[in-house]
Protein backbone atom coordinates (compact mmCIF):
# COMPACT_ATOMS: atom_id res chain seq x y z
CA UNK A 1 0.00 0.00 0.00
CA UNK A 2 2.79 2.39 0.79
CA UNK A 3 4.18 1.79 -2.75
CA UNK A 4 1.03 2.61 -4.60
CA UNK A 5 0.60 5.42 -2.53
CA UNK A 6 4.01 6.68 -3.11
CA UNK A 7 3.78 6.19 -6.44
CA UNK A 8 0.07 8.25 -7.01
CA UNK A 9 1.46 10.90 -4.80
CA UNK A 10 4.90 10.72 -7.19
CA UNK A 11 2.26 10.88 -10.21
CA UNK A 12 0.43 13.63 -8.56
CA UNK A 13 4.05 15.57 -8.71
CA UNK A 14 5.22 15.12 -12.34
CA UNK A 15 1.57 16.31 -13.61
CA UNK A 16 1.99 19.47 -11.33
CA UNK A 17 5.24 19.85 -12.85
CA UNK A 18 6.57 20.48 -8.64
CA UNK A 19 10.22 19.15 -9.52
CA UNK A 20 11.43 20.57 -6.56
CA UNK A 21 8.87 18.53 -4.10
CA UNK A 22 9.76 15.76 -6.77
CA UNK A 23 13.58 15.98 -6.46
CA UNK A 24 13.02 16.00 -2.50
CA UNK A 25 11.33 12.67 -2.82
CA UNK A 26 12.91 10.63 -5.72
CA UNK A 27 16.35 11.06 -3.63
CA UNK A 28 15.25 9.20 -0.82
CA UNK A 29 14.19 6.05 -2.80
CA UNK A 30 16.05 2.98 -3.81
CA UNK A 31 17.32 3.34 -7.17
CA UNK A 32 15.22 0.51 -8.86
CA UNK A 33 11.92 1.71 -7.26
CA UNK A 34 12.49 5.14 -9.40
CA UNK A 35 13.38 2.72 -12.16
CA UNK A 36 9.82 1.01 -12.23
CA UNK A 37 8.43 4.79 -11.24
CA UNK A 38 9.58 6.38 -14.57
CA UNK A 39 9.42 3.41 -17.01
CA UNK A 40 5.90 3.52 -16.25
CA UNK A 41 5.75 7.80 -16.86
CA UNK A 42 4.70 9.06 -20.84
CA UNK A 43 8.03 9.81 -22.87
CA UNK A 44 8.68 13.56 -22.21
CA UNK A 45 7.58 13.39 -18.23
CA UNK A 46 9.90 10.01 -17.75
CA UNK A 47 13.06 12.64 -19.37
CA UNK A 48 11.90 15.34 -17.01
CA UNK A 49 11.85 13.48 -14.34
CA UNK A 50 14.97 11.20 -15.07
CA UNK A 51 17.21 14.83 -14.92
CA UNK A 52 15.77 15.97 -11.47
CA UNK A 53 18.03 13.21 -9.99
CA UNK A 54 21.28 14.24 -8.85
CA UNK A 55 24.43 12.93 -11.04
CA UNK A 56 25.50 9.63 -9.07
CA UNK A 57 21.71 8.39 -8.00
CA UNK A 58 20.75 9.49 -11.99
CA UNK A 59 23.01 6.42 -12.56
CA UNK A 60 22.04 4.29 -10.81
CA UNK A 61 18.62 4.63 -11.84
CA UNK A 62 19.59 4.37 -15.95
CA UNK A 63 21.32 1.09 -15.26
CA UNK A 64 17.90 -0.06 -13.69
CA UNK A 65 15.88 0.87 -16.30
CA UNK A 66 14.48 -1.20 -19.33
CA UNK A 67 16.20 -1.07 -22.88
CA UNK A 68 13.17 0.93 -24.11
CA UNK A 69 13.52 3.65 -21.33
CA UNK A 70 17.24 4.02 -21.68
CA UNK A 71 16.62 4.81 -25.43
CA UNK A 72 14.14 7.60 -24.64
CA UNK A 73 16.44 8.96 -22.52
CA UNK A 74 19.69 9.15 -24.80
CA UNK A 75 17.95 10.52 -26.87
CA UNK A 76 16.38 13.32 -25.17
CA UNK A 77 19.33 14.20 -23.03
CA UNK A 78 22.52 16.60 -24.81
CA UNK A 79 25.84 15.45 -25.24
CA UNK A 80 27.42 16.89 -22.12
CA UNK A 81 25.10 15.10 -19.91
CA UNK A 82 25.31 12.04 -22.18
CA UNK A 83 29.21 11.88 -21.90
CA UNK A 84 28.69 12.62 -18.11
CA UNK A 85 26.52 9.46 -18.03
CA UNK A 86 28.43 7.21 -19.64
CA UNK A 87 31.86 7.64 -17.81
CA UNK A 88 29.50 7.27 -14.63
CA UNK A 89 28.23 4.19 -15.83
CA UNK A 90 29.41 0.43 -15.36
CA UNK A 91 30.62 -0.69 -17.90
CA UNK A 92 28.86 -4.15 -17.68
CA UNK A 93 25.45 -2.20 -17.73
CA UNK A 94 26.79 0.32 -20.41
CA UNK A 95 27.35 -3.05 -22.48
CA UNK A 96 23.88 -4.21 -22.06
CA UNK A 97 22.41 -0.84 -23.20
CA UNK A 98 24.20 -0.84 -26.09
CA UNK A 99 23.53 -4.24 -27.26
CA UNK A 100 19.83 -3.39 -27.23
CA UNK A 101 20.37 0.24 -29.05
CA UNK A 102 19.87 1.10 -32.82
CA UNK A 103 23.32 1.66 -34.51
CA UNK A 104 22.92 5.22 -34.67
CA UNK A 105 22.60 5.55 -31.02
CA UNK A 106 25.57 3.63 -30.10
CA UNK A 107 27.63 5.45 -32.50
CA UNK A 108 26.92 8.91 -30.51
CA UNK A 109 27.19 6.90 -27.22
CA UNK A 110 30.66 6.05 -27.95
CA UNK A 111 31.38 9.40 -29.79
CA UNK A 112 30.53 11.26 -26.57
CA UNK A 113 32.45 8.74 -24.14
CA UNK A 114 35.55 9.13 -22.99
CA UNK A 115 38.62 7.46 -24.86
CA UNK A 116 38.98 5.25 -21.95
CA UNK A 117 35.55 4.14 -21.70
CA UNK A 118 35.29 4.03 -25.70
CA UNK A 119 38.13 1.36 -25.20
CA UNK A 120 36.52 -0.38 -22.66
CA UNK A 121 33.17 -0.81 -24.47
CA UNK A 122 34.60 -1.52 -27.90
CA UNK A 123 36.67 -4.36 -26.23
CA UNK A 124 33.61 -6.13 -24.31
CA UNK A 125 31.24 -5.27 -27.65
CA UNK A 126 33.95 -8.01 -29.37
CA UNK A 127 32.47 -10.41 -27.18
CA UNK A 128 29.37 -12.94 -28.15
CA UNK A 129 26.85 -12.27 -26.76
CA UNK A 130 25.63 -14.86 -23.93
CA UNK A 131 29.25 -15.98 -23.27
CA UNK A 132 30.70 -14.67 -19.89
CA UNK A 133 32.66 -12.14 -21.72
CA UNK A 134 29.67 -10.51 -22.75
CA UNK A 135 27.99 -9.82 -18.97
CA UNK A 136 31.57 -9.34 -17.20
CA UNK A 137 32.44 -6.00 -15.76
CA UNK A 138 36.22 -4.31 -16.18
CA UNK A 139 35.87 -2.95 -12.47
CA UNK A 140 37.44 -5.22 -10.53
CA UNK A 141 39.92 -4.88 -7.37
CA UNK A 142 43.36 -6.63 -7.74
CA UNK A 143 46.28 -6.78 -5.79
CA UNK A 144 50.40 -7.59 -6.61
CA UNK A 145 51.62 -10.63 -4.02
CA UNK A 146 54.29 -8.55 -3.08
CA UNK A 147 52.01 -6.50 -1.24
CA UNK A 148 51.57 -6.37 2.44
CA UNK A 149 48.39 -6.47 3.70
CA UNK A 150 48.75 -2.68 5.04
CA UNK A 151 49.60 -1.49 1.66
CA UNK A 152 46.52 -3.67 -0.01
CA UNK A 153 44.00 -2.16 2.61
CA UNK A 154 45.46 1.44 1.31
CA UNK A 155 45.25 0.68 -2.03
CA UNK A 156 41.15 -0.93 -1.58
CA UNK A 157 40.25 2.35 0.19
CA UNK A 158 41.78 4.45 -2.88
CA UNK A 159 40.09 2.65 -5.83
CA UNK A 160 37.53 1.13 -4.26
CA UNK A 161 35.09 3.28 -4.77
CA UNK A 162 34.70 2.92 -8.26
CA UNK A 163 35.22 -1.08 -8.03
CA UNK A 164 32.32 -3.07 -8.86
CA UNK A 165 33.24 -5.47 -5.79
CA UNK A 166 35.88 -5.07 -2.99
CA UNK A 167 34.90 -7.91 -1.08
CA UNK A 168 37.00 -10.30 -3.52
CA UNK A 169 40.37 -8.86 -4.34
CA UNK A 170 42.44 -10.66 -7.23
CA UNK A 171 46.34 -11.16 -7.52
CA UNK A 172 47.55 -10.53 -10.44
CA UNK A 173 50.93 -9.60 -11.77
CA UNK A 174 52.27 -6.78 -13.99
CA UNK A 175 50.99 -8.77 -17.44
CA UNK A 176 47.41 -9.51 -15.69
CA UNK A 177 47.89 -12.63 -15.54
CA UNK A 178 46.05 -14.40 -12.53
CA UNK A 179 47.87 -15.67 -9.66
CA UNK A 180 45.69 -15.83 -6.51
CA UNK A 181 42.53 -14.73 -4.80
CA UNK A 182 42.34 -12.93 -1.73
CA UNK A 183 38.84 -11.40 0.64
CA UNK A 184 38.65 -8.72 2.50
CA UNK A 185 38.09 -10.85 5.20
CA UNK A 186 40.94 -12.40 5.17
CA UNK A 187 42.92 -9.38 4.79
CA UNK A 188 41.07 -7.65 8.23
CA UNK A 189 42.14 -10.78 9.87
CA UNK A 190 45.99 -10.80 9.08
CA UNK A 191 48.85 -8.99 10.10
CA UNK A 192 49.55 -5.60 8.82
CA UNK A 193 52.80 -6.65 7.98
CA UNK A 194 52.37 -10.22 6.33
CA UNK A 195 52.65 -10.85 2.25
CA UNK A 196 49.64 -11.26 -0.27
CA UNK A 197 51.25 -13.94 -1.42
CA UNK A 198 50.96 -16.02 2.50
CA UNK A 199 47.75 -15.39 2.67
CA UNK A 200 46.07 -15.57 -0.99
CA UNK A 201 44.27 -18.99 -2.28
CA UNK A 202 46.39 -19.86 -5.48
CA UNK A 203 43.84 -22.20 -7.28
CA UNK A 204 41.05 -19.90 -8.30
CA UNK A 205 37.84 -20.78 -10.04
CA UNK A 206 37.87 -18.82 -13.19
CA UNK A 207 35.81 -19.10 -16.38
CA UNK A 208 37.17 -18.34 -20.28
CA UNK A 209 35.40 -15.17 -21.58
CA UNK A 210 34.14 -17.30 -24.76
CA UNK A 211 32.64 -19.95 -22.10
CA UNK A 212 27.92 -19.62 -22.07
CA UNK A 213 26.99 -17.42 -19.59
CA UNK A 214 25.28 -20.07 -17.83
CA UNK A 215 28.56 -21.88 -17.05
CA UNK A 216 29.70 -18.72 -15.14
CA UNK A 217 26.33 -18.80 -13.29
CA UNK A 218 26.50 -22.60 -12.76
CA UNK A 219 30.41 -21.78 -10.90
CA UNK A 220 28.93 -19.32 -8.74
CA UNK A 221 26.03 -21.16 -7.39
CA UNK A 222 28.26 -24.76 -7.46
CA UNK A 223 31.00 -22.52 -5.50
CA UNK A 224 28.68 -20.31 -3.68
CA UNK A 225 31.12 -17.13 -5.04
CA UNK A 226 29.86 -13.28 -5.18
CA UNK A 227 31.93 -12.64 -7.75
CA UNK A 228 33.75 -15.18 -10.67
CA UNK A 229 37.06 -13.97 -12.38
CA UNK A 230 37.05 -13.74 -16.22
CA UNK A 231 40.04 -14.67 -17.68
CA UNK A 232 41.53 -15.14 -21.27
CA UNK A 233 43.47 -17.56 -23.49
CA UNK A 234 46.65 -16.62 -21.74
CA UNK A 235 44.76 -16.42 -18.16
CA UNK A 236 44.93 -12.61 -18.09
CA UNK A 237 42.57 -11.24 -16.05
CA UNK A 238 40.26 -9.38 -18.30
CA UNK A 239 37.01 -8.83 -15.27
CA UNK A 240 34.80 -10.29 -13.06
CA UNK A 241 30.88 -11.76 -13.18
CA UNK A 242 29.34 -10.54 -10.33
CA UNK A 243 26.33 -11.68 -8.47
CA UNK A 244 23.96 -9.37 -9.64
CA UNK A 245 24.68 -9.88 -13.46
CA UNK A 246 24.17 -13.68 -12.74
CA UNK A 247 20.83 -13.31 -11.05
CA UNK A 248 20.09 -11.29 -14.43
CA UNK A 249 21.44 -14.06 -16.45
CA UNK A 250 19.44 -16.93 -14.07
CA UNK A 251 16.31 -14.49 -14.83
CA UNK A 252 16.69 -14.24 -18.23
CA UNK A 253 17.36 -18.20 -19.38
CA UNK A 254 14.53 -19.46 -16.83
CA UNK A 255 12.63 -17.13 -18.76
CA UNK A 256 13.76 -18.40 -21.78
CA UNK A 257 12.96 -22.21 -20.95
CA UNK A 258 9.53 -21.48 -19.37
CA UNK A 259 8.47 -19.92 -23.09
CA UNK A 260 10.13 -23.00 -24.81
CA UNK A 261 8.41 -25.22 -23.03
CA UNK A 262 4.99 -23.78 -23.35
CA UNK A 263 5.72 -23.59 -27.20
CA UNK A 264 6.20 -20.25 -28.02
CA UNK A 265 8.99 -18.50 -29.20
CA UNK A 266 11.49 -16.69 -26.77
CA UNK A 267 11.23 -12.74 -26.28
CA UNK A 268 13.45 -10.58 -24.58
CA UNK A 269 10.88 -7.63 -24.19
CA UNK A 270 8.25 -7.60 -21.16
CA UNK A 271 4.53 -8.98 -22.27
CA UNK A 272 3.35 -5.46 -21.86
CA UNK A 273 5.88 -4.25 -24.29
CA UNK A 274 5.52 -6.53 -26.99
CA UNK A 275 3.86 -5.70 -29.79
CA UNK A 276 0.76 -7.91 -30.58
CA UNK A 277 2.36 -9.27 -34.35
CA UNK A 278 5.01 -10.18 -32.19
CA UNK A 279 3.16 -12.16 -29.96
CA UNK A 280 1.75 -14.32 -32.90
CA UNK A 281 4.76 -14.57 -34.72
CA UNK A 282 6.34 -15.81 -31.64
CA UNK A 283 3.53 -18.49 -30.90
CA UNK A 284 2.11 -19.30 -34.91
CA UNK A 285 5.26 -21.64 -35.36
CA UNK A 286 4.77 -23.73 -32.55
CA UNK A 287 1.10 -23.80 -32.90
CA UNK A 288 1.35 -24.64 -37.22
CA UNK A 289 3.45 -27.82 -35.69
CA UNK A 290 1.55 -28.80 -32.94
CA UNK A 291 -1.26 -28.70 -35.70
CA UNK A 292 0.35 -31.13 -37.70
CA UNK A 293 1.11 -33.27 -35.10
CA UNK A 294 -2.53 -33.69 -34.38
CA UNK A 295 -3.52 -34.68 -38.09
CA UNK A 296 -1.29 -37.27 -36.99
CA UNK A 297 -3.35 -38.28 -34.63
CA UNK A 298 -6.72 -38.00 -36.62
CA UNK A 299 -4.92 -40.21 -39.22
CA UNK A 300 -4.44 -43.11 -36.77
CA UNK A 301 -8.34 -42.56 -35.50
CA UNK A 302 -9.32 -43.18 -38.97
CA UNK A 303 -6.88 -46.01 -39.52
CA UNK A 304 -8.34 -47.87 -36.62
CA UNK A 305 -12.29 -46.45 -37.79
CA UNK A 306 -13.38 -50.47 -38.08
CA UNK A 307 -12.67 -51.02 -34.34
CA UNK A 308 -14.99 -48.64 -32.92
CA UNK A 309 -17.18 -48.83 -35.00
CA UNK A 310 -17.54 -52.34 -33.77
CA UNK A 311 -17.15 -51.11 -30.35
CA UNK A 312 -18.14 -47.94 -29.87
CA UNK A 313 -17.51 -47.51 -26.18
CA UNK A 314 -13.84 -47.65 -27.07
CA UNK A 315 -13.96 -44.19 -28.47
CA UNK A 316 -14.84 -42.52 -24.95
CA UNK A 317 -11.82 -43.49 -23.25
CA UNK A 318 -9.92 -42.14 -25.82
CA UNK A 319 -9.59 -38.05 -24.14
CA UNK A 320 -8.37 -40.43 -20.60
CA UNK A 321 -5.89 -42.04 -22.18
CA UNK A 322 -4.08 -39.45 -24.20
CA UNK A 323 -4.19 -37.15 -21.26
CA UNK A 324 -3.17 -39.75 -19.05
CA UNK A 325 -0.14 -40.23 -21.51
CA UNK A 326 0.54 -36.21 -21.82
CA UNK A 327 0.36 -35.59 -18.75
CA UNK A 328 3.15 -38.58 -17.43
CA UNK A 329 5.23 -37.29 -20.28
CA UNK A 330 5.42 -33.74 -18.77
CA UNK A 331 5.86 -34.70 -15.46
CA UNK A 332 8.83 -36.77 -16.24
CA UNK A 333 10.70 -34.12 -18.97
CA UNK A 334 10.06 -31.23 -16.06
CA UNK A 335 11.78 -33.25 -13.83
CA UNK A 336 14.83 -34.47 -16.15
CA UNK A 337 14.77 -30.53 -18.07
CA UNK A 338 15.67 -28.92 -14.12
CA UNK A 339 18.27 -31.82 -13.42
CA UNK A 340 19.63 -31.11 -16.13
CA UNK A 341 19.90 -27.58 -16.51
CA UNK A 342 21.06 -27.49 -12.34
CA UNK A 343 24.13 -30.29 -13.61
CA UNK A 344 22.47 -33.19 -11.76
CA UNK A 345 21.71 -34.81 -14.63
CA UNK A 346 24.20 -35.72 -17.18
CA UNK A 347 24.35 -37.93 -20.54
CA UNK A 348 26.34 -40.82 -18.54
CA UNK A 349 22.71 -41.34 -16.63
CA UNK A 350 21.01 -42.05 -19.42
CA UNK A 351 20.80 -45.69 -18.64
CA UNK A 352 19.76 -44.43 -15.23
CA UNK A 353 17.01 -42.15 -15.78
CA UNK A 354 15.58 -44.75 -18.25
CA UNK A 355 15.47 -47.61 -15.95
CA UNK A 356 14.16 -45.40 -12.92
CA UNK A 357 11.69 -43.80 -15.14
CA UNK A 358 10.67 -47.40 -15.59
CA UNK A 359 10.33 -48.25 -11.91
CA UNK A 360 7.93 -44.92 -11.46
CA UNK A 361 6.06 -45.49 -14.33
CA UNK A 362 4.70 -49.18 -12.97
CA UNK A 363 4.35 -48.06 -9.51
CA UNK A 364 2.33 -44.92 -11.14
CA UNK A 365 0.59 -46.92 -14.20
CA UNK A 366 -0.51 -50.20 -12.24
CA UNK A 367 -2.72 -48.47 -9.59
CA UNK A 368 -4.25 -46.09 -12.16
CA UNK A 369 -5.07 -48.90 -14.17
CA UNK A 370 -6.61 -50.84 -11.08
CA UNK A 371 -8.75 -48.07 -10.71
CA UNK A 372 -9.50 -47.52 -14.03
CA UNK A 373 -10.77 -51.36 -14.21
CA UNK A 374 -12.92 -51.44 -11.41
CA UNK A 375 -15.01 -47.69 -12.97
CA UNK A 376 -15.27 -49.56 -16.04
CA UNK A 377 -16.82 -52.78 -15.13
CA UNK A 378 -18.87 -50.40 -12.47
CA UNK A 379 -20.08 -48.01 -15.13
CA UNK A 380 -20.47 -50.59 -17.48
CA UNK A 381 -21.56 -53.81 -16.70
CA UNK A 382 -20.54 -57.19 -18.69
CA UNK A 383 -17.63 -54.69 -20.30
CA UNK A 384 -14.95 -57.13 -18.80
CA UNK A 385 -12.83 -56.93 -21.87
CA UNK A 386 -13.06 -53.12 -22.88
CA UNK A 387 -12.10 -52.46 -19.42
CA UNK A 388 -9.34 -55.02 -19.28
CA UNK A 389 -8.15 -53.75 -22.93
CA UNK A 390 -8.15 -49.53 -21.64
CA UNK A 391 -6.55 -50.84 -18.36
CA UNK A 392 -3.58 -52.11 -19.88
CA UNK A 393 -3.34 -49.56 -22.76
CA UNK A 394 -2.95 -46.86 -19.71
CA UNK A 395 0.02 -49.07 -17.90
CA UNK A 396 1.39 -49.24 -21.44
CA UNK A 397 0.86 -45.32 -22.15
CA UNK A 398 2.09 -44.20 -18.64
CA UNK A 399 5.43 -46.39 -19.40
CA UNK A 400 6.41 -45.27 -22.86
CA UNK A 401 5.32 -41.62 -21.83
CA UNK A 402 7.83 -41.40 -19.07
CA UNK A 403 10.44 -43.06 -20.69
CA UNK A 404 10.12 -40.72 -23.50
CA UNK A 405 9.90 -37.64 -21.53
CA UNK A 406 12.94 -38.96 -19.51
CA UNK A 407 15.04 -39.53 -22.87
CA UNK A 408 13.86 -36.99 -25.11
CA UNK A 409 15.33 -33.83 -23.38
CA UNK A 410 18.68 -35.51 -22.90
CA UNK A 411 18.76 -37.05 -26.83
CA UNK A 412 18.23 -33.62 -27.59
CA UNK A 413 21.52 -31.85 -25.69
CA UNK A 414 23.27 -34.74 -28.06
CA UNK A 415 21.91 -32.67 -30.77
CA UNK A 416 22.75 -29.28 -29.62
CA UNK A 417 18.91 -28.79 -29.26
CA UNK A 418 17.77 -26.71 -26.09
CA UNK A 419 15.87 -29.55 -23.54
CA UNK A 420 13.34 -27.32 -23.01
CA UNK A 421 11.83 -27.53 -26.33
CA UNK A 422 11.45 -31.28 -25.47
CA UNK A 423 8.72 -30.52 -23.25
CA UNK A 424 5.04 -30.44 -22.45
CA UNK A 425 3.69 -29.62 -26.02
CA UNK A 426 5.94 -31.79 -27.95
CA UNK A 427 5.67 -34.77 -25.86
CA UNK A 428 1.87 -34.92 -25.55
CA UNK A 429 1.49 -34.46 -29.50
CA UNK A 430 4.30 -37.46 -29.58
CA UNK A 431 2.60 -39.93 -26.61
CA UNK A 432 -0.87 -38.96 -27.94
CA UNK A 433 -0.32 -40.72 -31.63
CA UNK A 434 1.18 -43.42 -29.95
CA UNK A 435 -1.20 -44.08 -27.16
CA UNK A 436 -3.61 -44.26 -30.17
CA UNK A 437 -1.52 -46.74 -31.78
CA UNK A 438 -1.16 -49.02 -28.49
CA UNK A 439 -5.00 -48.85 -27.35
CA UNK A 440 -6.07 -50.11 -30.98
CA UNK A 441 -3.33 -52.90 -31.30
CA UNK A 442 -4.33 -54.11 -27.79
CA UNK A 443 -8.40 -53.40 -28.74
CA UNK A 444 -7.42 -55.87 -31.94
CA UNK A 445 -5.61 -58.44 -29.98
CA UNK A 446 -7.84 -59.15 -26.69
CA UNK A 447 -11.59 -58.09 -28.34
CA UNK A 448 -13.86 -59.54 -30.62
CA UNK A 449 -13.15 -56.63 -33.74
Amino acid sequence: MKEIKNAVQLGVLVGQKNYHALREILVEMNPVDIAQFIGELPEEQAVVTFRTLPKMQAMEVFAELDAESQQQIVEAINDRELQALMDELAVDDAVDMLEEMPATLVKRILRQSSHQTRALLNQFLRYAEHTAGSIMTAEYTNLRRQMTVEDAIKRIRRIGEDRETIYTCYVTDSTRVLQGVVSVKDLLMAHDTELIEDIMEPDVIAVHTAEDQEKAVDLMAKYDLIALPVVDGENRLVGIVTVDDAVDVIQEEATEDFEKMAGIAPSEKPYLKTGVFSLAKNRFLWLLILMVSGMITGAILGHYEAAFSAIPLLVSFIPMLTDAGGNAGSQSSTLVIRGMALGEIEMKDFFAVLWKEARVSVLVGVPLAVVNFARIVISYPGSTLVAGTVSLTLVFTVVFANAVGGILPMVAKVFKIDPALMAAPLISSLVDACSLVIYFTIAMVLLPI
